[in-house]
């Protein structure tokens, strides 16, 4: 599904409205984002759009930065939003959790759930520890995800392994048919199998897994599924519950364009009694008395799962930045990425001894392309990219792929697409 802005607006309007007009903070409006006046888009010439966008990013002059799949930049808005909001907390000394509500609203209109369903986190392997501790397990039972999960996708399973005896089984992702990534994980699964995560969009080579046929498969077996989405909040739309899945985690310091340290925990409504809350404190449930001793009770819903005072200039300028990509438009970004993708992947085709690892299918590609070449040591070819260009991409150890990765977002340009063909092409000829 995608929500376009029409849809975004009218299920965000409460939140909307509270970082709009100024949500209180003790009686003072939290202070709004600079206005962004953009040209119109216009097909025929697309680009004096993009470039508008691109000037709302800070970067270094020359730097043609491709990892938004390792970190990605906030834009001006949402540096203004995160810098006013602190002050102005900072000027009362208040920590502004009152501001989470109307952020809530908003950050769960941007990826199509409920606002109960929704819980602030630091970042996706926090979400992700947050389900590996919460679900239910004992010694034997068994835990599946791909052998190309990132390490906040993989640390978090492999702790319970540790400490409860789960066990841990892996697939490699098929990088051809979308169906044999479903078979695959379901020739692992026995009657011991507890849990299935994937991830959304794998960090190593950009493959676009089939989260909602997994889901069905794990519905079948009463598995639950868990999302592991730090690189598609942002890179393109879909409404989260209509993945299926039964808890996603995501960033907001990558695609999405939000501060550092933010993220967001998805957990189905009908499933959050079943995860059990590791870490508990203030803002996690209430008591049935101000007096100690008394019962504690949960939040109804994933609010639970945050806990003690939070960064609260930091989880509204990620709503900022849900309403920055609304404004430009998501269908066209995740349109643009891909574009760009494209363009690096039929020019990188072109030179002799490059390989290229990320699908070409369209199902299973969206922005990210990775590829190596035997004539030059990955890590070498990286460091040149970077020294010798300005060109900062990714470098992929993982499972000896011994490749790089390059992310095209909406603030990328097709100068720079073709740039960095030409300097892989440079470099692959004076080696």
């Amino acid at each position: 599904m995608s929500l376009d802005r029409k849809s975004f607006l009218r299920r965000a309007a409460l939140g909307t409205v509270g970082l709009v007009t100024g949500a209180s903070l003790r009686g003072a409006p939290a202070p709004a984002a600079p206005a962004v006046a953009w040209p119109a888009f216009d097909a025929r010439e697309p680009e004096a759009f993009w470039r508008a966008v691109r000037a709302q990013f800070l970067f270094e002059p020359g730097l043609a930065y491709f990892n938004t799949g390792g970190l990605g930049p906030a834009p001006l808005p949402v540096q203004a939003k995160a810098t006013a909001v602190a002050a102005q907390l900072q000027q009362r000394s208040e920590h502004g959790h009152e501001l989470f509500a109307a952020a809530r609203g908003t950050v769960a209109a941007f990826l199509g759930a409920e606002p109960a369903e929704i819980a602030f986190v630091r970042n996706a392997t926090e979400g992700n520890a947050i389900i590996a501790a919460g679900v239910q397990l004992a010694a034997g039972d068994e835990v599946i995800f791909e052998s190309h999960a990132h390490p906040g996708g993989s640390f978090p399973w492999l702790n319970q392994e540790k400490l409860r005896g789960v066990v841990v089984k892996l697939f490699e992702p098929d990088p051809h048919d979308p169906a044999g990534n479903v078979a695959r994980i379901s020739a692992l699964m026995t009657a011991r199998t507890r849990v299935v995560q994937v991830s959304h969009v794998t960090a190593p080579t950009g493959i676009v897994l089939p989260v909602a046929a997994i889901a069905r498969l794990c519905r079948e077996r009463g598995v639950w599924f868990h999302i592991d989405g730090a690189q598609t909040a942002g890179m393109f739309p879909f409404a989260v519950r209509e993945l299926g899945g039964d808890s996603y985690a995501t960033s907001g310091h990558k695609w999405w364009g939000g501060p550092l340290e933010t993220g967001v925990l998805f957990v189905r409504r009908e499933r959050i009694d079943a995860i059990a809350p590791t870490l508990v404190g203030a803002h996690s449930g209430e008591l049935d008395s101000p007096s100690l001793p008394a019962k504690f009770s949960f939040a109804a819903g994933a609010e639970r799962f945050e806990y003690g005072t939070r960064n609260a200039a930091a989880v509204v300028a990620l709503a900022e930045a849900a309403r920055f990509q609304v404004q430009v438009g998501r269908d066209r970004i995740a349109a643009r990425g891909r574009a760009l993708a494209a363009q690096v992947r039929a020019g990188l085709a072109q030179i002799t001894g490059v390989e290229i690892l990320t699908p070409e299918s369209p199902e299973m590609c969206a922005a990210m392309i990775t590829f190596r070449a035997a004539a030059v040591p990955f890590g070498a070819l990286f460091d040149r990219l970077v020294r010798e260009h300005q060109m900062r991409c990714r470098p992929v150890s993982e499972q000896g792929l011994n490749a790089v990765r390059v992310s095209t977002h909406f603030f990328n340009s097709p100068a720079e697409c073709a740039a960095l063909v030409a300097a892989v092409e440079k470099i692959l000829k004076k080696t």
